[in-house]
C-alpha cells in the first residue's frame, strides 16, 4: 500500500513550527548532558498574549514534567518533519466529555480535574497485576518525543508532539498470560470532581479497548506531555493513550485502570451507537461514517480540506495487523 511518508510532506501542508523547533533545541541541550528539563514557558506566554482570545485552562494548569531521561529519536515512524499544530489550537479545541460536551468547554472546565496524586491499576489476565503510582511509573521510563498525526472521526485533524513512552513497556511489566487477547482501558469516574459525569450523555466511566497485538505495537503510546510540557487537563492529563492510526476517540484520556481480557471489551461509543462505531476504529477514508464522508479532513488552523490517508498515514507500520480482515466490515 502506498502512503506518504512523513518526510514527503510539502511545506504548504504544515503549520506553526516555532514550538517544535524550540523543543528540538532543548533536546540537543539535554543530549549534551543537561540533567533537568526547562520547558519554554516564556515562549508560550508570549504566544498567549498575542494570540486571538480562546478558551484556555486556568493559570498553573500546565506544569513542568518531572526530571527524566529523554531520547531524541531520528526521523522515522515516531518523529515526523511535519510541524505541529499551533499549541493554542491543540489545547482549546478538544473532545473530553468528562469536562463538557462542547469543543471549548474542556479547557474552560479543566480546573475541575485534579491529577495529583494519581495511580493506575493493571489487572486481569496477567501474572503480575499491580497498582502503580504515576510518579513511580514515570521514573522507570525513558520519555520520548513522538510527533503523531491525530485524526478525529468528526473529520478534523492535528499534528501533536507528544511526550511519552510505549504502551507495551507497561503492559510487559504485568506479564500478560496466554489468555490475554485484549486490553481494556478505563478513565477516571468522579461525579463530585467532574459534574459533567452526572449527565446521561455517556455511560461512565469512559472505556476503550485494543487487541493485545495492537496494544503492544511500538506506535501505541502512553502520553504524559505535549509540546514539551505536561499534558494540560483538557488534553487528558495526567496519562492518556495515543494510537495514531486510529480515530481519536480510541485515545482514552485520564486513565486509571488497564485490564487484560479474554474477550473484546465494548468501548463507550460502540455501546452508545453500535451502528456508527465499531471496535477497531482504524482511520479508513474508504469507509464513510453513516452520516458523513471520511475521505477528507480539515487540519486545525487551516480551513482547507485535505485527503485522509489509510491508517492516518501509518499503513506501512500497521497494515499487517489487519491482513486477514475485511476492513469495510470490521470497522
Amino acid at each position: 500500500m502506498l502512503i506518504k511518508k512523513p518526510d514527503d510532506i510539502r511545506p504548504s501542508e504544515i503549520t506553526d513550527e516555532k514550538v517544535y523547533k524550540q523543543r528540538r533545541r532543548l533536546l540537543a541541550v539535554l543530549g549534551a548532558g543537561a540533567v533537568g528539563l526547562v520547558l519554554g514557558g516564556a515562549y508560550l506566554e508570549r504566544r498567549e498574549t498575542s494570540a486571538p482570545s480562546r478558551a484556555r485552562a486556568p493559570e498553573g494548569a500546565v506544569r513542568s514534567l518531572p526530571q527524566q531521561r529523554y531520547l531524541n529519536l531520528p526521523q522515522g515512524p515516531f518523529v515526523s518533519s511535519e510541524s505541529p499544530t499551533d499549541y493554542q489550537d491543540a489545547t482549546s479545541y478538544n473532545n473530553f466529555y468528562e469536562l463538557g460536551s462542547g469543543k471549548q468547554k474542556p479547557a474552560l472546565n479543566a480546573h475541575e480535574l485534579v491529577t495529583r496524586p494519581w495511580s493506575v491499576s493493571v489487572a486481569g489476565e496477567c501474572d503480575k497485576p499491580g497498582n502503580y503510582d504515576l510518579e513511580d511509573l514515570l521514573r522507570s521510563q525513558t520519555l520520548e518525543d513522538r510527533i503523531y498525526r491525530l485524526r478525529c472521526v468528526e473529520t478534523w485533524s492535528a499534528v501533536i508532539p507528544w511526550v511519552g513512552f510505549a504502551l507495551g513497556n507497561l503492559l510487559k511489566r504485568a506479564e500478560p498470560n496466554s489468555q490475554a487477547k485484549y486490553v481494556e482501558f478505563l478513565a477516571i469516574r468522579d461525579e463530585e470532581m467532574l459534574p459533567a459525569q452526572r449527565s446521561g450523555l455517556l455511560e461512565w466511566p469512559y472505556r476503550e479497548g485494543l487487541r493485545i497485538d495492537e496494544a503492544m505495537h511500538p506506535l501505541a503510546t502512553l502520553a504524559v506531555g505535549m509540546y514539551g510540557r505536561e499534558l494540560p487537563n483538557q488534553n487528558g492529563a495526567p496519562l492518556r493513550l495515543v494510537v495514531p492510526w486510529k480515530y481519536g476517540f480510541k485515545s482514552i484520556k485520564s486513565i486509571v485502570a488497564i485490564r487484560f481480557l479474554r474477550a473484546p471489551p465494548v468501548n463507550t461509543w460502540q455501546a452508545l451507537q453500535p451502528d456508527e462505531y465499531g471496535f477497531y476504529a482504524n482511520v479508513n477514508p474508504a469507509v464513510d461514517h453513516p452520516r458523513w464522508s471520511q475521505a477528507s479532513e480539515r487540519r486545525l488552523g487551516d480551513w482547507r480540506r485535505r485527503e485522509t490517508e489509510p491508517f492516518n498515514g501509518y499503513a506501512e507500520q500497521v497494515a499487517g495487523l489487519y491482513r486477514d480482515m475485511d476492513l469495510s466490515r470490521d470497522y
